[in-house]
C-alpha cells in the first residue's frame, strides 16, 4: 500500500508543488483547499490521470476547529491512516501596530498556528503508528519579523516554536520539521518592480526562488532525513546572510 500525505492549502503555489512532488514519489495525496475549488479540482484530476484513485480533495475552513477535526477524520477514513502531514495553508496580510483588529489577530494566528497545531494533534495517533512525520511551512521572517506584518510574523514564530515543541513531545515516533521560505513567490497583492529589485539586492543568489525549491526541501525532510527532527530548513537564496 502506498504511503499517504495530507497537504493543507494544496490548490496552488507551494502547496500544489508539494502535492505533485510527493505524488511523483509514490504517495497517495489528500489535498485540502478553502476557497480555490477550481484549481484544486484540476490538480486532483491531473494526478488521478497519472495514477487512478491516488488523489482526493476536501474543502475546509481551517479557522473553524470543527472543520479542522472533520478534515482529520476525512483523511483517516478515506485512506486508513496518514503518514505525512504538510501544514502549508496560511493567511498573509499586513497591519500596522495601532491598526490591528482582534479579527486580524484571530485570522492570522488561526491559520498559521492554531489550525496546524490542532490538525497535527488529531493525526498524532496515525502518524505515530506509521512512524510518520510533520513538515510545517514557516517563514524566514519568523525570526526577525517583517516590517508592517507584525501579527503574521508572530504567528510564524509560533509555528517555529510549535515545530520544536512537537519534535520533543512526539519523539521518537514522529519527526517534526519545518521549511522556511525566503523570496519564493511575490505576494499576490501588488508589489512594484522597484520594490522587487530592492528585495533581490538582499538575496545572495540575486533571484527569486521557485515553489519547487520549497517542495524539494519538504521532500528531503520527509524521505531522506530519518535522523533530523526539530529542525528549520531555510530556503532563501542567502537572504538571511544580510541584515
Amino acid at each position: 500500500m502506498p504511503k499517504v500525505a495530507l497537504i493543507t492549502g494544496a490548490a496552488r503555489r507551494i502547496g500544489a508543488a508539494c502535492a505533485r512532488l510527493l505524488h511523483q514519489e509514490g504517495y497517495d495525496v489528500l489535498l485540502h483547499y478553502h476557497t480555490s475549488q477550481a484549481p484544486a479540482q484540476s490538480l486532483v484530476n491531473e494526478l488521478n490521470v497519472l495514477r487512478p484513485h491516488s488523489a482526493h480533495l476536501q474543502q475546509a475552513d481551517l479557522l473553524d476547529l470543527s472543520q479542522v477535526a472533520a478534515l482529520a477524520e476525512w483523511g483517516l477514513a478515506i485512506s486508513g491512516g496518514v503518514d505525512v502531514l504538510v501544514n502549508n495553508a496560511s493567511l498573509f496580510y499586513g497591519g500596522k501596530v495601532g491598526e490591528v483588529t482582534e479579527q486580524d489577530w484571530n485570522a492570522l494566528l488561526g491559520s498559521n498556528l492554531k489550525a496546524p497545531f490542532f490538525l497535527s494533534q488529531a493525526l498524532v495517533p496515525s502518524l505515530a503508528r506509521r512512524k510518520g512525520c510533520i513538515v510545517n511551512i514557516v517563514d524566514i521572517h519568523a525570526e526577525k519579523g517583517l516590517l508592517g506584518f507584525p501579527v503574521y510574523s508572530i504567528a510564524k514564530a509560533g509555528l517555529v516554536a510549535m515545530t520544536k515543541c512537537l519534535a520533543k513531545e512526539l519523539a521518537p515516533d514522529v519527526r517534526v520539521n519545518a521549511v522556511a521560505p525566503g523570496a519564493i513567490l511575490w505576494p499576490e497583492h501588488e508589489l512594484n518592480e522597484a520594490r522587487q529589485q530592492e528585495i533581490l539586492q538582499k538575496v545572495a543568489l540575486r533571484r527569486c526562488g521557485e515553489v519547487d525549491d520549497i517542495a524539494k526541501a519538504m521532500r528531503f525532510l520527509v524521505n531522506e532525513a530519518d535522523y533530523i527532527t526539530g529542525h528549520v530548513l531555510t530556503v532563501d537564496g542567502g537572504r538571511t546572510l544580510f541584515s
